[in-house]
């Protein structure tokens, strides 16, 4: 776990190993990932050039989310089949709550953030509008996506879990008890759907918890070539549940690629609800831990 002691003053640690992406990354909110395995994943040979030459892999991300993703295979020699499964917009609300907390939090209403993805680091940074976030006020991030997405904007996660997991920040996060003069709430920045434990969790701690729904997830309407091309795919990289979800819905489940990549435990629980076998799970849930499992599919 990355974190500094909160009755000190605020030192943010730079993320070791993180580059700079193009992209906000919409990884899954919780998929888990140890410390040992992250080293284990940084230590994997780079995949051979043109190890993916002649194979068709489909990617479900959101369009705008995709690239980072797209170029990876295709760098590999892959070609790629874009089915965007979903969609990123803003909240039902048109961004009023948000709004509003980021109000609150350039004020120092909060005493910290909670942050479970890069989309919402970035609406909520967005709402923010360039004012700056007092220094007493500590990021606590769930995932390297995430811290990497508060580093890229100038600010550190007090708090990084070692395990990618709300249930592992919540776990992290100190109790109302233990930190002097603690009497304000912290700010939960989300997307409209989301496990239900940071909330529950926080209140047990005694911590009083305001939430503003920062962007949601929706069902995308890619082209009938694209789902076509899709069903005729050698492999598909799922990113999340929900384009697992969304692709069974377009393709079919016989529709879906008979090799089947996913990021991660959760993701690939979704997968095998859904009747279907992952072939590969990646071991650092980041795109090129997924790009390596797309490659070790296929070997």
């Amino acid at each position: 776990m990355q974190w500094l002691d909160w009755t000190s003053p605020l030192r943010w640690p730079r993320p070791r190993g993180i580059e700079s992406v193009d992209e906000p990354l919409d990884e899954p909110l919780d998929e888990p990932v140890s410390a040992a395995a992250q080293d284990s994943a940084r230590s994997d040979p780079t995949p051979a050039s043109g190890a993916l030459t002649g194979k068709r892999i489909v990617v479900t991300r959101a369009r705008s989310q995709a690239s980072g993703l797209v170029q990876r295979l295709a760098d590999l020699g892959a070609t790629v089949v874009e089915l965007p499964v979903i969609e990123i917009e803003g909240p039902a609300d048109g961004g009023a709550a948000l709004a509003a907390a980021a109000d609150r939090l350039a004020d120092g209403a909060y005493a910290w953030v909670v942050v479970t993805s890069a989309n919402a680091v970035v609406r909520m940074f967005e709402a923010l509008g360039g004012r700056p976030v007092p220094p007493s006020t500590r990021w606590a991030a769930v995932g390297t996506s995430t811290a990497r997405s508060l580093t890229q904007r100038g600010t550190g996660a007090a708090l990084v879990p070692e395990t990618a997991v709300s249930d592992a920040l919540v776990d992290a996060f100190p109790s109302v008890s233990d930190v002097p003069g603690a009497n304000s709430p912290v700010l939960f920045v989300r997307a409209e759907r989301v496990r239900d434990v940071v909330v529950p969790g926080l209140a047990a701690k005694g911590w009083s918890v305001d939430e503003a729904i920062a962007y949601r997830t929706v069902a995308g309407a890619p082209d009938p070539d694209a789902v076509a091309a899709a069903k005729a795919a050698d492999v598909v990289a799922f990113t999340s549940s929900s384009t697992v979800e969304r692709t069974i819905d377009l393709l079919g489940a016989s529709g879906v690629p008979v090799v089947i990549a996913s990021i991660g435990p959760i993701t690939s629980a979704s997968v095998r609800a859904a009747g279907l076998v992952v072939t590969a799970e990646a071991v650092e849930h980041t795109l090129d831990g997924l790009v390596a499992a797309v490659v070790t599919a296929l070997s």
